[in-house]
């Protein structure tokens, strides 16, 4: 005989809480290693922003501009209005951490100013991506809701791998900024050869967040592939 408990109990669901314990595992992996790498002071004594700005104008890119912003660890590259906003803990910041962090930010810069395919491809993307995010789950409700309307879950269930594709855009976009960034910090002369890995460590944890984005997003793709994508409507 079932067990009252597991007969409410959705199996799927364990793919959602697989994704979620590797989403907090990564950000937790990364807060720690910043925090690590943060009490480390470079010997050259420059700031993020000094680092930001340097890169930039040895890059030959004179058309971004640097501005600090609120918070910590919310460093982005906006290729729109060219602007490169480091968060208050990394423009004031002389840790080897800040100055990985800024030069990974410089790194998308550089991306942008190439013409670099993967993040031009993801720009591309991102307003479907976005509409993809926003309608899918509603699509599969009404589709649920209207008797399984398989033409209306199919249609959620794509639009929501709209979600899955950004995310895979973005590893090698988010991957080559790093490595943009060491190789400048390294051949610039802004690190010493110790401090060098202490960056890398730092910057693949920062990685790995969004391979856990992408890992959670695909987990929560084949929920709803395992739920609603072998049904057939049979009215």
């Amino acid at each position: 005989m079932t067990s009252p408990i597991f007969a409410f109990f959705d199996p799927t669901y364990i793919l959602v809480i697989a994704g979620l314990l590797l989403s907090m595992a990564a950000s937790g992996y990364v807060n720690s290693t910043y925090a690590k790498y943060d009490r480390y002071r470079a010997q050259s004594g420059i700031t993020g922003t000094v680092t930001a700005q340097y890169i930039l104008q040895q890059s030959g890119i004179s058309n971004v501009s640097v501005h600090p912003i609120a918070g910590q660890l919310t460093d982005n590259y906006n290729g729109g209005n060219k602007t490169l906003n480091l968060s208050e803990s990394t423009a004031n910041s002389s840790s080897v951490a800040a100055i990985g962090v800024a030069a990974h930010e410089c790194g998308h810069a550089v991306q942008d100013a190439q013409n670099y395919f993967p993040m031009r491809l993801r720009t591309a993307i991102v307003p479907i991506a976005n509409i993809g995010s926003t309608v899918s789950f509603p699509l599969i409700l009404i589709g649920v809701l209207m008797g399984m309307n398989q033409t209306l879950i199919h249609i959620g269930i794509l639009l929501f791998s709209l979600a899955l594709l950004f995310q895979l855009v973005t590893l090698p976009v988010e991957f080559n900024a790093s490595h943009r960034a060491l190789r400048i910090l390294s051949d610039g002369g802004l690190l010493t050869a110790d401090e060098v890995p202490m960056v890398r460590r730092v910057l693949t944890a920062a990685a790995l967040t969004y391979v856990a984005a992408a890992l959670a997003t695909f987990l929560q793709l084949l929920r709803l592939i395992i739920l609603f994508g072998g049904n057939r409507d049979d009215n």
